[in-house]
């Protein structure tokens, strides 16, 4: 597509690494991001296989790597040691693993990469309001730096799951998910195995996880550990500043899984050190049309029981550019975003709300057939794959996967990573 005056509304994951494609594509990219800095603050994500494919079609891959904790495998477990989950990402290929990292450390890599990009930024911006028509896309905006209004000949919506800019007529489903979680960041946990992420079920509604976070750019040597502990959205509020709910979790935590317990015990020591994350179940019949597409959690919001939501954000980025540079004509780059996206996207959609009721729910029901049905699952060597396939990120549907081969290859005119000028 010939050089385009784009307009981004948001600076996360989808946002700043469609800012990188778009740019090294001859693109004039304008930022707007609502918060005056790039916070440093957030939980820990475990990016896939899938994820990793983009960094590298990024050029930041290795330093995410440099960053990041290695994961070879999920195992989760009950109360009474027996292994519920046991997925290891060597059974869907040898070479995949997963890296856990810092929220603040995926935006800094992704930063970097902009640094050298000529993308004018809007930062503590607010979006006030969006018009698109058939010649392109007015967008007034208001901040600490005064008020403006611009036209654009495409913009794209990337402010997360509550965005108020998703065309009505898109939206099958938007609404609040029953379950939330609250999460800290820790020092590292040397009491389990520092390569797994760990799980730890009663029922389904007890679920806690232990991941590998790798470090942050401003201690790059002091290793971290994300723990999430699964809340029932109307009880979230109730959790910040009690002292009564932490105290009463690391007594269920020594109760049922001791295993863990020294670790939290030692690293946890009140409220403060715990923030709330909330999520919405958000499903649209499409992604994009004429001068106006939607990516990230604002096109695909779900529940992070398969940790999808980073990937997924940078697979759109990865597609818009595949879609953009392929065609000069509107609809047809839409036809093909939606060709790239749309099959994995409803297929992660609907495994996770699928799932999610087995993990995250009062359901008694529920929770005994999975603790009866899935130990069962994983000795079976073909769903064992499939599952390992699944949590990759590399499914688009039940009988396709996604290239990270082609994936991976860099952004057109960028060298591979690795490679120096010259």
């Amino acid at each position: 597509m010939q050089p385009q005056r784009i307009a981004i509304i948001g600076a996360g994951t989808a946002g700043l690494a469609s800012a990188i494609v778009l740019a090294r594509q001859g693109h004039a990219v304008t930022l707007f991001e609502q918060s005056p800095l790039m916070s440093t603050v957030g939980a820990g994500i475990l990016l896939q296989p899938s994820g990793m494919a983009v960094f590298r079609h990024l050029g930041v891959l290795d330093d995410a790597l440099a960053l990041g904790a290695r994961v070879t495998a999920l195992r989760g477990r009950l109360a009474n040691g027996t292994l519920l989950i046991d997925s290891a990402y060597r059974e869907a290929c040898a070479e995949h693993f997963g890296l856990g990292l810092h929220r603040a450390s995926l935006c800094h890599v992704l930063l970097q990469a902009l640094q050298s990009l000529p993308v004018t930024w809007h930062m503590g911006a607010t979006v006030t309001q969006l018009d698109v028509d058939d010649d392109g896309a007015a967008v007034a905006w208001t901040g600490t730096n005064g008020s403006g209004l611009a036209r654009f000949d495409l913009a794209l919506v990337a402010n997360g799951a509550r965005s108020p800019f998703r065309p009505r007529e898109w939206v099958l489903l938007d609404e609040p998910y029953p379950w939330g979680a609250v999460w800290a960041i820790l020092p590292e946990c040397g009491t389990l195995p520092r390569d797994i992420l760990h799980q730890y079920f009663h029922g389904a509604a007890r679920m806690m996880g232990i991941l590998p976070t790798g470090a942050v750019p401003e201690a790059p040597r002091q290793p971290l550990t994300s723990l999430f502990w699964s809340v029932p959205a109307a009880e979230l509020d109730a959790w910040q500043g009690s002292d009564a709910h932490v105290a009463a979790f690391k007594a269920e935590v020594r109760m049922r899984w001791p295993a863990a317990s020294g670790w939290i015990d030692e690293a946890v020591q009140g409220p403060a050190q715990f923030l709330p994350a909330r999520y919405r179940d958000v499903v649209m019949t499409r992604f994009g049309a004429g001068r106006l597409g939607v990516l990230g959690d604002a096109a695909h919001a779900m529940s992070p029981q398969l940790g999808q939501g980073v990937n997924m954000a940078l697979l759109d980025a990865w597609a818009l550019g595949q879609a953009m540079q392929e065609t000069d004509d509107l609809d047809a780059l839409w036809a093909r975003y939606h060709a790239l996206r749309l099959p994995s996207v409803r297929f992660y959609q609907f495994m996770s709300r699928a799932l999610t009721p087995f993990y995250q729910s009062h359901s008694r029901a529920l929770g005994l057939l999975r603790d009866l049905a899935f130990p069962w699952m994983y000795r079976m060597p073909w769903l064992r794959r499939e599952m390992a396939r699944t949590v990759s990120g590399i499914k688009a549907g039940p009988f396709a996967e996604l290239s990270l081969e082609a994936i991976a290859q860099p952004v057109p005119g960028q060298l591979p990573e690795g490679v120096p000028p010259g």
